[in-house]
């Protein structure tokens, strides 16, 4: 018996050695090892032997069931690193590797920087402030007076009593004033917050603040500036006209329109509040309103963003949704 397990032990291992795909090698393993295999028949025939061939017996039959195993462990992961899964296309190694697709920036990001490019080429700088502002920065300052709609709770998000989410990137402009003399260029792009929601407002939006203060500096040059600044963003064809309002930082004040079609609708869309800077402004930042004058805009990017790509709910560009900004 002994002879017996030595030759199945060799023969077996020469068959595992030689099976090429798992499916042979499953059924050396069944012809060897299964329930009816070869060396499970002589591990039953063990207890038939004389007595004292048992334990040598056992033991041979037990050392040639673990070389079989450990064979058939060895062939299986070799076999499964070489061999794919059934169906799968097999794997050209030499091709060249597939790219993830590259993110880019989001539609309004992009926008600011060519807005901001747009009045760099001009002669404009940047400047920044925080988001989160005082009241006598946001409002005070700005000859905003204490019984303003705009300072009430359903316009504005209050941190806490005289700290606000900033409604306008406005503020910025009194802390330029306040650490730089005159002349001043200045171009202010950020994040501001309002309590408004729907197809053209949103409770946080981008804003690019503007402000020019120089002597002589007259309405004529800002009407100019504005409209030099729309017409290298939407070309020279654009509508736009200029409408007389009312802001307290401004006097005189007006809001610019431009002709916007989008999703079957038509018609004039507001994109941006001018006008002169105020002279209470002015006496605020330190400024002598005798000697110098300026103006000042605000600028909606996402309503920007509206006119340039035609998109017609202000709401799709916080959605997150991939078939949206996977257009840009």
């Amino acid at each position: 018996m002994l002879d017996k397990l030595t030759q199945l032990r060799d023969r077996g291992l020469e068959q595992i050695a030689s099976a090429d795909t798992l499916q042979a090698l499953e059924d050396v393993r069944v012809r060897l090892l299964g329930r009816k295999g070869a060396l499970t028949e002589i591990l039953r025939g063990v207890s038939q032997a004389p007595a004292d061939q048992r334990p040598l017996l056992g033991k041979a039959a037990n050392e040639a069931k673990k070389a079989l195993t450990e064979a058939l462990d060895a062939r299986r992961s070799a076999l499964e690193s070489q061999e794919t899964k059934p169906g799968a296309p097999s794997v050209d190694f030499s091709l060249p590797g597939r790219m993830p697709p590259r993110g880019h920036l989001h539609p309004l990001t992009s926008l600011v920087d060519r807005i901001v490019g747009i009045f760099a080429e001009m002669g404009f700088q940047v400047a920044e402030g925080p988001d989160i502002e005082t009241e006598y920065y946001n409002f005070d300052s700005l000859n905003t007076p204490p019984d303003h709609p705009a300072r009430d709770l359903q316009d504005t998000f209050f941190v806490r009593p005289g700290v606000v989410l900033r409604t306008q990137t406005s503020p910025v402009q009194m802390r330029v004033m306040e650490s730089c003399p005159p002349p001043v260029a200045v171009v202010v792009p950020g994040r501001v917050y309002r309590v408004d929601s729907d197809t053209t407002h949103s409770p946080m939006f981008w804003q690019v603040e503007g402000l020019l203060v120089d002597r002589g500096v007259t309405f004529a040059d800002l009407k100019g500036t504005i409209m030099h600044f729309l017409h290298r963003l939407y070309g020279p064809d654009v509508g736009v006209r200029f409408r007389p309002h009312f802001f307290p930082f401004t006097e005189p004040s007006a809001e610019v329109d431009v002709y916007w079609s989008a999703g079957g609708r038509s018609g004039w869309l507001e994109v941006m509040g001018c006008g002169m800077v105020h002279p209470e402004v002015f006496r605020h930042a330190g400024y002598d309103y005798e000697e110098y004058s300026g103006f000042a805009f605000g600028l909606g990017v996402e309503r920007s963003a509206m006119v340039l790509h035609a998109i017609d709910n202000i709401q799709h560009f916080y959605s997150g949704d991939m078939r949206f900004l996977e257009q840009f």
